[in-house]
């Protein structure tokens, strides 16, 4: 087997990563898709960087051993936390959601024709915490006004504002977003009115962009969007990452040869009817080959 006929391995902390599934899937028709959501352990959100690390490596084993020629780690919180480790110990290229939706942020902030250069982001309180969309976002900045990679040593030793004061940043925790939608509550009153309290500090801040940091938001983007009004862009790290990833197949000669549509397997560590159940209603379309894997 040709090595770039081999599959694309994604993973997530739970359903979440099915909207990077789905958006790869769109972009992606060919290929050969393995998801593992490890259902046994969700949320990691609440969780510290150790724990993240350990279920992230034992994760990116298990599809390392499936013979993936890439490796997505569909998850906000893993990759704020795990991705530069998983990065050292990866066999096969390693991407993550952060890096793609940060850049797409810095570009529709720089561009917004009203100079409001005001970027939002919501996440799990472990993304938020760890300051990785904050950081990435300065990076790509500056790398967008002309500072070279090299010189960007230590983002703590910066003074960004005096960098560009026009640019401001605003992370929100929405810790009850991930249960909401792992529960299946998405139609429910429960769920407009905690996206309603969560968004009230940003609403008033006007942001040129609310990017969604983590991958169970996609699922209500509606209400967010709703929430948020108009003037806001909403952007969807998910369909930035099946971007990026394809980008990089093309450049690297990676992509699957054929045109026969692409094989899709999953494994859970728990409760593989529940997954069936709720990730058909993530991707719009019955989900079935899914199989318990068990870390011991």
């Amino acid at each position: 087997m040709k090595f770039n006929n081999l599959p694309i391995g994604i993973f997530d902390s739970g359903l979440g990563g099915l909207t990077v599934f789905k958006e790869i899937r769109k972009i992606l028709p060919f290929e050969d898709l393995i998801y593992f959501g490890d259902t046994a352990r969700v949320p990691y959100g609440n969780k510290s960087k150790e724990t993240i690390i350990k279920y992230s490596s034992e994760i990116l084993g298990f599809l390392t051993d499936k013979k993936i020629k890439i490796a997505i780690v569909a998850c906000n919180t893993s990759s704020s936390l795990a991705l530069d480790y998983l990065r050292k110990i990866s066999p096969v290229p390693i991407f993550g959601v952060i890096e793609p939706g940060a850049q797409k942020a810095v570009e529709v902030s720089m561009n917004n024709i009203s100079g409001r250069k005001i970027i939002a982001i919501i996440g799990t309180s472990a993304t938020v915490k760890s300051g990785a969309y904050s950081k990435t976002i300065k990076e790509k900045a500056m790398l967008l006004y002309g500072v070279k990679k090299a010189e960007i040593v230590s983002i703590s030793n910066i003074d960004f504002n005096g960098f560009n004061e026009n640019l401001k940043i605003i992370e929100k925790s929405c810790p009850l977003f991930v249960p909401l939608v792992e529960e299946g509550f998405l139609n429910e009153e429960i769920t407009k009115n905690v996206i309603k309290y969560y968004l009230a500090s940003l609403i008033k801040e006007k942001p040129a962009c609310l990017v969604l940091g983590c991958t169970h938001y996609p699922i209500l983007k509606d209400f967010i969007e709703k929430e948020i009004g108009d003037n806001t862009e909403i952007i969807d790290s998910g369909v930035e990452t099946a971007r990026s990833v394809k980008n990089y197949l093309e450049k690297s000669e990676m992509l699957k040869s054929g045109t026969e549509l692409g094989s899709e397997t999953y494994f859970v560590s728990d409760d593989s009817e529940r997954f069936k159940e709720l990730g058909g209603k993530f991707l719009g379309r019955p989900i079935d080959n899914v199989y318990i894997v068990n870390f011991s």
